[in-house]
């Protein structure tokens, strides 16, 4: 248990007294002690018994959290075995201001916590002018503080343009894979391309396939799913790339030859080609 600082004291908190530690206030800290006849610094341990202090320097009604008594704001020990001390007790009304919030690690109940310090006589100018300096803000704390708020905004902006995009990839991943149960690799890749465009490429696959979707809708039937935008190759390109080429002179139209499993197209009156449609096709039926 702590004891009392003050000299020829040895009371404590073992026997029933209440003890008071020196406030954080440079001024009354140094009264405290040039009461107490000692020469020393306190520490946050120091402590000073009740016996110390007149009865007028205590609280009449308020209490502390543990039932003691409560310390006057401005209150001074004078009560010493040591002679009269050079400061007297100060009871010259004060007026209680409430507290401000303050954060919670600057919380300290050094200087007994439960009321505002009342400035002594002819220290007023001096406190007035460091409470016009501290509240008087920075110029560049509040450029910086603008200029934080500013990225805050634009880095949620980021999260959630991140968000969104990982929602659009997810589902175009979906359909991609929903795509692959139908359709090959190159038909996929030239729904990305512009309509009829010559960077398309087709597969063997792919026109083996286009071939038999031919024969199973007709000419008509085969333009109109590539107005539509079915990835299919034209009807010249899928004549050039075809590896039995023979020329048929028949009335039978291709859905009929088409059941008798031969292997033959009929020559189709098909729809006159767009000019810059085929040429790449062209050449790459001649090259395979």
């Amino acid at each position: 248990m702590g004891g009392c600082s003050a000299p020829n004291c040895s009371n404590s908190t073992s026997i029933g007294k209440q003890l008071f530690r020196f406030p954080k206030d440079p001024v009354r800290k140094k009264k405290w002690v040039l009461n107490c006849r000692r020469d020393f610094e306190p520490t946050p341990h120091s402590r000073l018994c009740q016996d110390h202090f007149e009865q007028s320097q205590f609280e009449e009604i308020a209490r502390s959290p543990a039932g003691g008594k409560k310390l006057k704001p401005n209150a001074i020990p004078t009560l010493f075995n040591v002679g009269d001390p050079p400061y007297a007790a100060i009871t010259t009304p004060y007026i209680l201001l409430p507290l401000k919030p303050e954060p919670e690690k600057e919380l300290n109940f050094g200087d007994h916590g439960y009321a505002r310090r009342t400035p002594l006589p002819g220290l007023e100018e001096e406190d007035t002018d460091r409470t016009a300096e501290e509240q008087q803000p920075c110029t560049q704390c509040q450029v910086l503080k603008k200029q934080l708020e500013q990225e805050m905004q634009h880095t949620a902006r980021l999260q959630k343009e991140a968000e969104e995009m990982k929602k659009r990839l997810y589902r175009l991943d979906r359909i991609e894979k929903g795509l692959q149960n139908f359709l090959f690799e190159d038909q996929i890749r030239a729904l990305s391309l512009t309509k009829r465009s010559r960077r398309a490429v087709w597969s063997p696959e792919t026109i083996m396939k286009a071939r038999k979707i031919r024969c199973a809708v007709g000419t008509k039937g085969y333009e109109y799913l590539r107005e539509l935008g079915y990835p299919l190759p034209s009807y010249r390109t899928l004549c050039n790339r075809l590896e039995t080429k023979i020329m048929v002179t028949t009335d039978m139209s291709c859905e009929e030859l088409a059941e008798l499993g031969l292997g033959l197209m009929a020559t189709c009156d098909s729809p006159t080609e767009v000019v810059g449609d085929n040429d790449e096709e062209d050449l790459i039926g001649v090259l395979s």
